[in-house]
């Protein structure tokens, strides 16, 4: 794991590229914003680093340490997260719209209101992390993504692949699922409540005790889907 101390970006040293963004973020007249689009930060360690609004879109972020950073607002349009840490972190109103996110730990994170549209999340773990109201559309969560007790009221998945990703528990109240592809994922327990499945691949899904109240499921594809004590009162 690479240190701040060690990398320099354009001859200044990233130590320093911190301390004036930390500045910034109090007073916008003092400090410089942190510009570091394109840059190679790979295993770099920016555990509980302040990123707020920093634009870092299209920056090679392979296996970095984020882990509790605060990255509210920031921009991370196509950067390169693969098998970085992120458990913890303060993604909320983050762009990561087309960044592959394949294998992050995102676990606990904070991602209200975040938009990872067209993002690639394949097999990354979001256990327990808040992705109410979240702009998911398009994105691939397929191949046993951990979603298990994520929060993703009210978020919009439309269109997104899910199959054979795992929900348990998950609160998706409200979501918004039309031409969502759920085929062989794992919902046992999960709440979809009020949720809008109109046009949606549930074929072999887990439904197994999910609470299935006043849901659309018009044009829903459930052919061989487990629905076992799940509840479908309307």
């Amino acid at each position: 794991m690479r240190k701040i101390s060690e990398v320099f970006i354009n001859g200044v040293c990233l130590e320093k590229i911190l301390e004036d963004h930390e500045k910034w973020t109090i007073d916008s007249r003092k400090g410089k914003k942190m510009e570091l689009k394109n840059a190679n930060l790979s295993n770099i360690d920016l555990g509980e680093a302040n990123l707020i609004s920093a634009n870092l879109s299209c920056a090679n972020l392979i296996g970095a340490n984020l882990s509790g950073a605060n990255l509210i607002g920031a921009n991370l349009i196509g950067a390169d997260l693969r098998n970085a840490d992120l458990s913890g972190a303060d993604l909320r109103v983050i762009d990561l719209r087309d960044a592959d996110l394949r294998d992050v730990d995102l676990s606990d994170a904070d991602l209200g209101d975040a938009d990872l549209s067209y993002a690639n999340l394949s097999g990354a773990n979001l256990s327990y992390t808040d992705l109410r109201f979240a702009n998911l559309r398009f994105t691939n969560l397929k191949d046993n993504t951990d979603l298990i007790g994520a929060i993703l009221r009210g978020a919009d998945l439309s269109g997104a692949d899910l199959s054979n990703a795992v929900l348990r528990g998950a609160d998706l109240r409200f979501a918004d699922l039309n031409g969502t592809n759920l085929s062989d994922s794992n919902l046992r327990g999960a709440d979809l409540s009020d949720v809008n499945l109109r046009f949606t691949n549930l074929s072999g899904a887990d439904l197994r005790f999910a609470d299935l109240r006043n849901v659309d499921l018009r044009n829903a594809d459930l052919n061989g889907a487990n629905l076992i004590n799940a509840n479908l009162e309307e």
